[in-house]
């Protein structure tokens, strides 16, 4: 058997490339949209693809299952446990063009098509197994994160073994967390699902009761993933490991402690999550490819209109700062990349996107914005193509900033208000004194509560998630101005501090 873990580091998403050598054949779990790099490290190890699978409807990126069932016709595996709420719709919608044939599962897995409009596709509940070469799945309905929610135990027939290796979790159980159950309210909007998700969570681990300690666990996400608030940066790591030092497996020593933990102090999901479950559920657009951005000149960068099209700028803060095209965004190509530009461009607006970025720097950031469903990405913009742009009258603007100084003489007129872009529970621990808390991924939902006619000192930790919130007010015709060094600078002055 062939195992290989293809790690997303900006998204913290982990996709699962599990294959039988003997017969040649794999398949792809929970893998992301941009499906050719998959396909280059199945070729290179002597691998088809035939079959892809989901651990559930996913929240922080667009999935690649459908744009591996039109490319390669390979066998869906989807759940068909949950209400009737959270189905895949799209495994019943092929959409035009999809080769026929090929792909045929082996071990004599049947193919199974929903009329000839369908993917080859097969719903799963729970207890139910299919192979792929030697290899056997069985899928476990672990609700919790999703309603939906499945893991697959891996068992190696074809190495000799009777018993499972390990389990892809998906975002049921993670190293060190657990999936946060409050997404599809806090998220999706569906209202009063979070503490029915705790307790379906809760009933969830009984399952880990029964598996074997030394079985591998292979979740879906590591640190920095906003799918849970304390997931541990090891890749892999024993269900026995999990149930002896996972904090939130060690609160549920009833179940309401246990609520009362997994709700506590989740950090607020990016505003793009409820769009990922929207689209991931009805089917994502099939891209066919990598989408190849036109180089503009001089004089088609200054002739855009940034308030109407989305220009991504990724210049450093200090650059984009003292000049960029009036209207742009500041996201530079950090971590933090795909999920500020899905939580601040809206596709659904229609809007052509533009990126102000270095050449080498372009398929990684076409890659990140089609996975969180930013297509539309039709021109980019070099540096110094912006320069030579300004040059012949591009409309340029620049952001003040300003340091803690200020502050004080601020805080003592009507015609200032300070927002603070942090975390709530950030916020909480403290604050300067009158400020108001929207954390930066969800601030284009609020834009609504806050005055034009105020000036907005803006601030976060350190000046960096201001920044980004900053170009958006600006943007959006708010006199914005960030605070440098944020709180951490405000704090060393010594001066009032609200709780």
């Amino acid at each position: 058997m062939l195992f290989r873990m293809i790690y997303d580091d900006k998204l913290a998403q982990a996709a699962y490339l599990i294959g039988c050598q003997k017969t040649g054949e794999a398949i792809l779990i929970d893998p992301e949209r941009d499906v050719d790099r998959y396909i280059r490290i199945a070729e290179k190890e002597k691998l088809r693809i035939v079959a892809v699978a989901e651990t559930h409807i996913h929240a922080d990126y667009l999935s690649g299952a459908r744009e591996l069932a039109e490319r390669l016709d390979a066998m869906v595996y989807v759940s068909d446990e949950g209400d009737a709420n959270w189905k895949y719709e799209w495994v019943k919608k092929r959409a035009a063009g999809c080769r026929g044939g090929g792909g045929g599962v082996g071990g004599g897995d049947a193919q199974q098509r929903d009329g000839e409009a369908g993917y080859n596709h097969r719903l799963l509940k729970d207890g139910d197994t299919f192979r792929v070469g030697n290899i056997d799945f069985r899928a476990l309905h672990t609700p919790g994160n999703t309603p939906e929610h499945i893991c697959f135990l891996v068992t190696d027939r074809g190495g000799g073994a009777s018993e499972p290796m390990g389990i892809i979790t998906g975002d049921f159980l993670f190293v060190g967390d657990l999936g946060r159950p409050d997404l599809l309210e806090t998220a999706a909007g569906v209202r009063g699902a979070k503490e029915p998700g705790a307790r379906a969570l809760f009933s969830s681990l009984r399952r880990l009761d029964v598996l074997p300690d030394y079985l591998q666990v292979w979740p879906a996400h590591g640190s920095g993933s906003a799918c849970g608030k304390a997931l541990g940066a090891v890749p892999q790591s024993t269900v026995g490991y999990e149930k002896r030092f996972n904090a939130a497996i060690r609160a549920a020593q009833d179940e309401a402690r246990f609520v009362a933990f997994i709700l506590a102090d989740q950090p607020e999901p990016p505003l793009y999550f409820a769009r990922m479950k929207r689209l991931n559920k009805a089917g994502p657009d099939v891209l066919g490819g990598i989408p190849h951005p036109k180089a503009l000149t001089a004089d088609e960068a200054r002739d855009i209109d940034a308030t109407q099209a989305a220009v991504i700028d990724t210049r450093a803060w200090n650059l984009f700062r003292s000049a960029h095209l009036a209207g742009s965004l500041s996201i530079p190509l950090d971590a933090s990349f795909p999920t500020l530009a899905g939580s601040y461009v809206d596709p659904d607006a229609g809007s052509p996107v533009y990126l102000v970025i270095e050449e080498s720097k372009l398929d990684d950031a076409v890659r990140d914005l089609i996975r969180v469903g930013v297509d539309s990405i039709v021109g980019y913009i070099t540096p110094s193509i912006l320069a030579e742009a300004f040059a012949r009258s591009a409309k340029k603007a620049s952001i003040p900033e300003t340091d803690v100084s200020a502050i004080k003489a601020a805080q003592n007129t009507d015609s200032a208000m300070f927002l603070d872009v942090r975390r709530a529970d950030e916020f909480r621990e403290g604050h300067i004194p009158g400020a108001r808390n929207m954390v930066h991924v969800r601030l284009p939902e609020r834009l609504a509560e806050l005055p034009k006619h105020k000036t907005i000192y803006v601030n976060c930790r350190s000046g960096v998630r201001s920044a980004r919130a900053c170009a958006l007010l600006r943007r959006s015709g708010f006199n914005a101005i960030n605070i440098a060094g944020g709180f951490l600078a405000y704090e060393q002055t010594g001066a009032e501090i609200e709780r």
